[in-house]
């Protein structure tokens, strides 16, 4: 149990160092209105989906860090200044750009290169779609059950900012003791709660109740050939494993294109829930607590899992 106690310590203390920085630099940078003059390129897609005009600035923060940018959500959520059906929705837009970011980090640089165009490019077609129904989602609801936002900035705003007087060395200084205070309580809670479920979740995974799902019957059951058991397994645990042991099978003819494509959404749908769980759960539930992290972490999976679940279905129909 110490060990286990050392090793959630460990991961807990090196991620929070990150954490720490990220929420203070964006704190000052929006105590400072920093990004006031680059949300314009996000204010259609906020408007749109009548979002308030803070979602343009956390959306411009997510495309560098996602958690950052929830943290700015959660902050305004617990001073008031959002419902709680605004901060979900500006949650999930939040977690878009990633799926963009890692067409040049993973797919373009790894995915394709190892796995062929066509099943490395439709690999990365089907995740690029995953980050454009979770936008679409927030477009429809946001419309549905959000007013318009009549605090969204306009034009002239944006042109009043271009002229407005450089900060002084006084302004940073109170920005950066308002940031500081003003995150001070939310980093103390996302610290606590993160170390929490990281050791849950090491805990079931050292008792071996997250590897207790076994994938051989649905591998059986959905036609995959014996050759790709072992990388479907890996894929669960690693993707990045799987993916290398896949590579050759289908360069060297050892599995079609189409089975390829058939055990990753296959192996997708055991990974995504571990994941979830690993990575997810930890992060959401420590920003916006448990229920609406348990939220938007079941919403955030569920769509995933819906989108590989219809291309694998398909994928068996395609091939009769």
């Amino acid at each position: 149990m110490l060990d286990l106690l050392l090793q959630t310590l460990d991961d807990t203390v090196s991620t929070m160092i990150v954490v720490f920085l990220m929420l203070f630099i964006t704190g000052l940078m929006v105590e400072m209105d920093a990004f006031s003059c680059i949300t314009h390129l996000a204010r259609p897609l906020i408007s749109v989906s009548h979002l308030p005009a803070v979602s343009a600035s956390t959306f411009v923060i997510s495309l560098g860090s996602a958690l950052a940018a929830n943290t700015v959500i959660a902050r305004m959520l617990a001073e008031g200044q959002l419902s709680d059906r605004q901060a979900f929705l500006s949650a999930i837009m939040n977690s878009v750009p990633v799926y963009f970011r890692e067409l040049f980090t993973y797919q373009l640089a790894f995915v394709i290169p190892v796995l062929g165009i066509f099943v490395g490019g439709a690999y990365a077609v089907i995740s690029i779609a995953t980050g454009l129904i979770k936008m679409a989602l927030v477009l429809v609801m946001g419309r549905a059950y959000l007013p318009a936002d009549l605090s969204a900035p306009s034009a002239s705003s944006f042109a009043r900012l271009s002229l407005s007087q450089p900060q002084t060395w006084s302004n940073l200084k109170k920005a950066a003791i308002k940031s500081l205070c003003g995150q001070s309580r939310i980093f103390l809670r996302i610290a606590g709660l993160y170390f929490i479920m990281t050791f849950l979740v090491l805990y079931l995974s050292r008792e071996g109740i997250l590897q207790s799902l076994d994938v051989l019957p649905l591998a059986h059951f959905f036609g995959v050939p014996p050759e790709t058991i072992i990388p479907l397994t890996i894929y669960v645990a690693s993707p990045k494993a799987g993916i290398t042991l896949l590579g050759p099978l289908i360069q060297n003819g050892g599995i079609s294109e189409t089975k390829a494509l058939i055990v990753l959404m296959l192996g997708s749908l055991f990974m995504l829930p571990f994941y979830s769980l690993r990575s997810l759960l930890p992060n959401y539930t420590s920003v916006f607590g448990m229920k609406l992290g348990l939220s938007l972490v079941i919403i955030s999976t569920g769509i995933s899992v819906a989108v590989r679940l219809s291309v694998l279905l398909m994928l068996l129909i395609a091939t009769g």
